[in-house]
């Protein structure tokens, strides 16, 4: 999976650079050295860089990249490592990436402040450049993205979400930033509202397509440092995600009344005997099936754009959203 990473960064090796170099100026050099410490271990453990690498390439394959473009990575990046920081807080997990999180080494109250002070950058970027159109973007992505998280918290209480709730609380946590990054992307090189409105469906159906892909996660891998995310942490959480929902659904009483007994009273050897009737009421194929289907409707919004090696990239790209294995 890194092989296709890399070849789709090939095409924009140079913006990626450019992108990599602001990104460090503007997290470091604050002058107080816990600060710096921090962003520092963060640029030194980056991730993917999917939402940078979605902006630059939308932007290339619409106009020329320009300052406004690597600025819009910048801030979503920051906006994105921020939320990590606290959905670590939150989850409570000592590891990210296969390394210790910023809470695991620095404590909850500092790993709080440190995302908040991510989210600070983020804005100024935008305020300080008079970017009003990536302004409002920026904040309606930050409330919807609470939204979701407070969205699921209500809802695990009871156990009862819907596959209706499930896809309001996927696409305000995770679909809501993918599709900002690529609508940004779009607004970036100063194209027409219409298309910058397609890039965002594009990106709202492939940040679908990538949170269910993260959900098989919990039911198919066995080895944390493969995805990236601790194995069982959904059901561990008691989030109800599409493959267990499916089943809900399609399950005997019986078997329904088993699986959230077990989701209720969760342990290691419980997550099994979930994962099987998940499998059993073709809970797997349902959600994957959803995922492709997803794929295929985003990948059909680029049709209307010049054959190219950008477009090419951008094809790879929302296919290595769904055939990833991290």
């Amino acid at each position: 999976m890194k092989i296709i990473l890399e070849k789709i960064k090939i095409t924009i090796k140079e913006e990626i650079k450019e992108f990599e170099k602001q990104f460090e100026n503007v997290i470091k050099n604050s002058n107080i050295p816990l600060i710096d410490n921090i962003t520092s271990y963060i640029i030194h453990r980056k991730g993917k860089l999917i939402r940078p690498i979605f902006i630059l390439l939308i932007a290339k394959m619409l106009g020329d990249i320009q300052k406004k473009t690597y600025h819009t990575a910048c801030l979503i990046e920051l906006i994105h490592t921020a939320t990590l920081v606290h959905d670590d807080v939150i989850d409570n997990s000592s590891l990210r990436r296969g390394s210790f999180s910023i809470n695991a080494i620095w404590k909850n109250k500092i790993a709080v402040l440190i995302g908040d002070y991510l989210l600070s950058k983020s804005l100024l970027i935008a305020t300080n450049n008079n970017y009003y159109d990536l302004l409002k973007v920026v904040c309606k992505t930050i409330e919807n993205m609470s939204l979701g998280e407070l969205l699921q918290i209500e809802k695990t209480k009871n156990l009862n979400i819907t596959e209706k709730i499930y896809n309001q609380i996927i696409y305000h946590k995770t679909a809501s930033l993918i599709a900002a990054s690529c609508e940004a992307g779009a607004r970036s090189v100063n194209t027409d509202e219409k298309t910058a409105l397609k890039m965002r469906k594009f990106g709202t159906l492939t940040g679908i397509a990538f949170q269910i892909k993260d959900d098989l996660f919990d039911y198919e891998n066995k080895n944390e440092s493969n995805t990236g995310k601790p194995v069982g942490i959904d059901l561990r959480e008691k989030k109800i995600t599409l493959p267990l929902i499916y089943a809900i659904q399609k399950a005997s009483k019986k078997d329904q009344k088993c699986m959230l007994h077990y989701i209720e009273n969760y342990d290691e050897e419980k997550r099994y005997k979930i994962i099987n009737y998940v499998k059993k009421y073709g809970g797997l194929e349902y959600a994957t099936q959803k995922m492709i289907k997803l794929r295929n409707n985003a990948l059909k919004i680029l049709e209307f754009y010049p054959e190219g090696k950008i477009k090419e990239a951008l094809k790879i790209m929302v296919n290595f959203v769904v055939e990833r294995n991290q």
